[in-house]
């Protein structure tokens, strides 16, 4: 499979995380069938070119935004994007996971 097809499929899954609600980087790669391709679906993310794929909602494992030199402050404006959705971060800049991640039906 080449980067594009699964960059495609990264993107579809992403675009069904609903307003309100993350999703980590392992599920998007998990619900796009290619588990154990987390950084896959980061490096994907960080090349959407599309304003429909809502990037932002996705986080790591630990409810946190991953922080890159490489994004040049777009990790400042990935927490102001959630908090607008109505996220709220933990004084240690984490997300509760319990009660944000999103959970698609099967």
């Amino acid at each position: 499979m080449n980067s594009r097809t699964a960059y495609d499929r990264i993107y579809e899954i992403v675009q069904k995380i609903p307003r309100g609600q993350v999703a980590t980087y392992g599920q998007i790669a998990e619900l796009s069938n290619l588990a154990g391709k987390a950084r896959l679906v980061g490096y994907a993310l960080f090349r959407v070119q599309n304003a429909d794929v809502p990037w932002q909602r996705v986080i790591n494992a630990k409810g946190e935004i991953s922080l890159s030199p490489l994004r040049m402050g777009t990790d400042y404006l990935q927490r102001s994007l959630l908090e607008s959705e109505g996220i709220i971060f933990s004084d240690t800049g984490k997300i509760d996971l319990r009660k944000y991640q999103w959970r698609p039906q099967p």
